[in-house]
C-alpha cells in the first residue's frame, strides 16, 4: 500500500492530494488495529471542499488538495507512515437526513402526485429548510431538532407521503459531489462552496 511522509515531520505539513484507502475495506481494518489512529475532524462543509488545511487531533498539519469535485468520506485514510506506524483517518461529522419519500404517488394519478409534491414544496419553504431533490425523494437536512422537523410535518398530514430520519454518513454515498455539496454546505449555513478556484488554497 502506498504511503505518504510520516505524519508530523517537523516543519512540513502533510500533503494529501488522493485518498490511499478507506478504513473498512482491504488490509486497513486489521493495519489499524495495530496502529495508532490521528483523527483529522471534519464538519459536513468542510468535507465538500477539495482545498483545506486544518490540524489533526493529534496536532498534524494537513494541506488536503484534492482534484476538483472530489469530497472526503468518513473513513478515508489519508496518511500513512510505516515506521511509527500512524494513520490519519477523516472523520465526517454530518447532520441526520430527513428523507421523506413520494415513490407511493407514482403509480397514482399524475396530478395528485404534482398536487402533494407543491404541497411538500411549499411547506418546506415556509420553514427555509434547504432541501434537495432525487428521484422520488426529498432529502432535508436536519437544521432543527428532529422532534421539531418530525412535528412540522404531521400538522402537514402528506397523504401518500412517508418520512424517515437517517444519518448523513448513510445518505452520502447516494449522492453525486454537487448534490452532496448543496445538500450539506446549506445545512452548516453556506450559500456555497465552490469544489475549484473559490477554495483556499493550502499553504
Amino acid at each position: 500500500m502506498e504511503a505518504r511522509h510520516c505524519p508530523g515531520t517537523p516543519g512540513a505539513p502533510l500533503r494529501v492530494s488522493d485518498v490511499l484507502g478507506r478504513t473498512g475495506e482491504g488490509a486497513w481494518p486489521a493495519r489499524l488495529r495495530r496502529s495508532r489512529v490521528d483523527v483529522l475532524r471534519l464538519d459536513q462543509a468542510e468535507a465538500q471542499r477539495s482545498r483545506l488545511r486544518k490540524r489533526t487531533e493529534g496536532g498534524t498539519d494537513v494541506a488536503i488538495a484534492l482534484e476538483r469535485g472530489a469530497q472526503l468520506r468518513d473513513g478515508d485514510v489519508l496518511g500513512w507512515d510505516e515506521a511509527s506506524r500512524t494513520a490519519v483517518v477523516a472523520r465526517v461529522d454530518l447532520a441526520d437526513v430527513m428523507v421523506m419519500d413520494l415513490s407511493a404517488l407514482l403509480e397514482g394519478p399524475a396530478e395528485i402526485l404534482l398536487a402533494r409534491s407543491v404541497e411538500v414544496g411549499h411547506a418546506l419553504g415556509n420553514q427555509h429548510w434547504p432541501a434537495l431533490v432525487k428521484g422520488a425523494r426529498v432529502y432535508v437536512p436536519l437544521t432543527v431538532a428532529r422532534e421539531v422537523m418530525t412535528a412540522v410535518l404531521k400538522t402537514h398530514q402528506f397523504d401518500g407521503v412517508s418520512y424517515n430520519c437517517a444519518p448523513g454518513a448513510e445518505v452520502l454515498p447516494y449522492l453525486a459531489p454537487h448534490e452532496a455539496r448543496l445538500l450539506f454546505a446549506g445545512a452548516a449555513g453556506h450559500s456555497h462552496l465552490p469544489a475549484g478556484p473559490g477554495d483556499a488554497e493550502p499553504g
